[in-house]
């Protein structure tokens, strides 16, 4: 055995298969070809004599109980048609003055067949009976979850008999609460208390829901062994009433000072959701009939419990639906989308019930309801940094939030944040504040590693006295509801935002182009007049400040245009001629000392280097860069300019003294409209779109422009294949 016990371990506990039964009946399996495979010890003296195990079980078998073979053939046969509905029959046996109950089920390709005694007379079932109808009736007519709870413990106690009936719920991390119990007045209550997820492990939540119904009779009983034909496996007790208990909730159960116990869940949606435990504090059996009773009445219980969660829940997303399109509307009709969200926090509010909020549309953050402001500040930032991987966040513990915010969190502990429009990096941010609460367990809620006959292993709690537990880095957790109605309004926003962000982006496009086209041609009449003046009066300040400016709205118009037919989808319309790129480069480096000639540029260009380029849009390529170096670089050092060629590429490359260019600038290099990113003194008037058209002109080439820093040099280079 291991050396340490783990609840994992206690976990795979195979109750399933236990190889026992209690010893208030007798259990008999057949498989399909009516071959004995299981019987309880005793059950010879029951039923009377019993095929050897491996042979089949006939008519000369069961001689006290001749009817009970009748039943079991006939189940037997119908499972062979295909049936395998659970049967019940009550059953007389001979030697016996008390009547059976005999339950047929199959599971797993064997026919089982339990046979209880019935230890109440058929008048007390029928009173049982006229109970049970009572108990469905005063359960169906409330009118809250709560009231529903506390009317079932009640009724399920006057049916049962035991001394204690509580209805449990379960919270969504597996522990629950007692909600109402109908108990024996000396008893004390347990109403209130919490118990931990540990205490029902998987295999039992499991087992809870496959058989919705658990009788333990007397914990003190000593549990019948079942007996297996030879290379038979264990038999599957999944569904078997008579399935014998594990040692550790027997513990679990004598700790609690209980002796007979039932439980019968409250199954919803195939999940468990709670269940009424019902506890003795002797031993205690109740019949089979009101055992199925309890059963139905628990079906009705959730029924009713499922009806009341979906009118609430239904009601709810009426009011919320309500809100969400009172403030879509407001956002669609709105001029200036970022006044409309800072100013509907109470319409965010009545949608989902919060502290305080964040609000962010671009670069404004709006902190509202005791937000902290340094806290909006880095909690924006965090949600930007990382809205490629997600929109939609929530943490309702200080310990779910990300650590670097534990220090501005002061005492919120919950954020639900929704991203409602990424291109203006708009945040709805939801805050709840720390609850700290006192949660009172049935006991500390941690088992015991304790020494036994086979090593150590895990023990149930000895102790189930009231133990208060305080809570604190929680608040009240987002619920699903809330979870449904952040993710539906983020939608609907998102739907406004993208309309308003196509049709802006349309309208700039539309206006580039307009301006484009409309000054292109009054541009052309001033650079001539400038060339005219310059002609006829000779150099002056004013023709040449005159060409100079010209020149600079030429180049930001040819700039727009071409930016326009990229992002409208109308490319550059490259035309690709044979061309001596040696000489195209000579050229332009001629033409920029004519230009600047307080600028150095120095060469290494490799002659005769043929290739199959759009040599305009090449000598755009290269003017940009040209003019990025004199732009930003340090003009004391110069400007070099490289040409050289490999079998299959040609390299240029424009290297300038200066500072490295930051890292986070670096990622949007070749971006449009980044001016903020590379300030600089000598290119006020700059667009940020020299690099942006550079990158797609060599991209429509089939090449590649990177940025790279070495020897104190800031280097562009081109790569581009020499043919098409």
């Amino acid at each position: 055995m291991n050396a340490s016990v783990t609840l994992d371990n206690c976990d795979q506990e195979p109750i399933h298969i236990p190889g026992l039964i209690q010893p208030h009946g007798v259990l008999l399996a057949i498989d399909l070809q009516g071959r004995l495979t299981h019987y309880s010890i005793g059950a010879e003296a029951v039923l009377g004599d019993l095929p050897a195990l491996g042979e089949v079980l006939a008519e000369q078998h069961l001689t006290r109980a001749h009817d009970g073979y009748v039943l079991i053939a006939e189940y037997w046969q119908a499972v062979l048609d295909g049936e395998s509905f659970t049967q019940t029959h009550e059953l007389n046996i001979q030697g016996h003055g008390q009547k059976f109950d005999l339950v047929l089920h199959v599971n797993q390709g064997l026919v089982i067949a339990e046979f209880e005694l019935r230890l109440v007379n058929d008048k007390s079932i029928n009173i049982y009976s006229l109970k049970a109808q009572k108990a469905i009736n005063g359960i169906k007519s409330q009118r809250s979850i709560d009231a529903v709870l506390h009317v079932a413990a009640q009724e399920f106690r006057v049916l049962t008999g035991f001394d204690r009936v509580m209805a449990y719920r379960f919270r969504h991390d597996g522990s629950g609460d007692i909600v109402a119990e109908a108990k024996r007045e000396d008893l004390d209550s347990l109403v209130g208390r919490r118990y931990p997820a540990s205490d029902i492990p998987a295999q039992a939540r499991r087992l809870y829901i496959e058989n919705t119904l658990r009788l333990i009779v007397d914990v003190g009983s000593q549990p019948v062994p079942v007996i297996k034909a030879a290379d038979t496996p264990p038999l599957d007790m999944s569904r078997s009433m008579l399935r014998s208990v594990s040692p550790i909730h027997i513990e679990y159960l004598r700790n609690m000072g209980v002796h007979a116990s039932m439980s019968v869940s409250i199954v919803l949606n195939g999940k468990l959701w709670g269940m009424m435990a019902c506890h003795h504090m002797t031993a205690h059996q109740v019949p089979y009939s009101i055992r199925m009773a309890c059963d139905v009445l628990c079906m009705i219980l959730a029924s009713t419990v499922q009806q009341l969660e979906t009118h609430s829940i239904a009601a709810r997303q009426v009011a919320s639906a309500k809100q969400r399109a009172d403030l879509v509307m407001r956002f669609a009709e709105a001029d200036e989308l970022s006044t409309v969200l800072f100013s509907s926090l109470e319409q965010l509010r009545e949608v989902i019930a919060c502290d305080a909020m964040v609000l962010s549309y671009g670069r404004k953050i709006h902190a509202a309801e005791g937000a902290p402001t340094t806290l909006a500040r880095q909690l924006v930032q965090w949600l930007n940094d990382g809205m490629d991987k997600t929109d939609f966040y929530h943490a309702s513990a200080l310990e779910q939030v990300p650590e670097e915010l534990h220090a501005e969190m002061a005492d919120f502990c919950g954020i639900l944040a929704i991203n409602i429009d990424k291109v203006n990096a708009s945040w709805i941010i939801l805050l709840r504040r720390e609850q700290i609460h006192t949660i009172n367990w049935g006991g500390k809620p941690e088992k015991n590693y304790v020494p036994g006959p086979l090593g150590p292993r895990l023990t149930p709690r000895g102790s189930f006295e009231e133990w208060k537990e305080t809570v604190k880095g929680q608040c009240e957790p987002w619920s699903t509801a809330d979870l449904n109605d952040a993710r539906d309004l983020q939608h609907e926003l998102l739907k406004v935002c993208n309309a308003r962000n196509a049709e802006t982006e349309r309208t700039r496009i539309q206006l580039m182009a307009v301006l484009g086209h409309d000054l292109r041609d009054p541009l052309n009449s001033i650079s001539m007049a400038a060339q005219l003046m310059e002609m006829q009066s000779g150099s002056s300040r004013m023709s040449e400040r005159i060409k100079n400016s010209s020149g600079r709205m030429q180049r930001l118009v040819t700039q727009v245009l071409d930016m326009t037919r990229l992002q409208t989808g109308l490319g550059l319309n490259l035309v690709f001629n044979e061309i001596d790129v040696s000489a195209l480069l000579s050229d332009l480096v001629e033409e920029n000392l004519t230009a600047y000639p307080d600028v150095a540029v120095r060469t290494y260009i490799e002659p005769m280097v043929m290739a199959q380029i759009d040599s305009d849009r090449v000598s755009q390529v290269i003017s940009n860069l040209l003019s990025n170096a004199r732009h930003h670089g340090e003009l004391a050092g110069g400007v070099t300019v490289k040409l050289r060629s490999e079998p299959q590429l040609l390299h240029i490359s424009v290297h300038n003294s200066g500072q490295p260019i930051a890292d986070d600038i670096v990622d949007v290099l070749f971006n449009p409209f980044k001016r903020q990113a590379l300030p600089n003194a000598r290119n006020r008037n700059g667009l940020g779109l020299g690099l942006y058209i550079a990158n797609e002109i060599v991209r429509g080439h089939g090449g590649v422009i990177s940025y790279r820093f070495e020897n104190g040099e800031i280097v562009f280079n081109v790569e581009l294949p020499l043919q098409r």
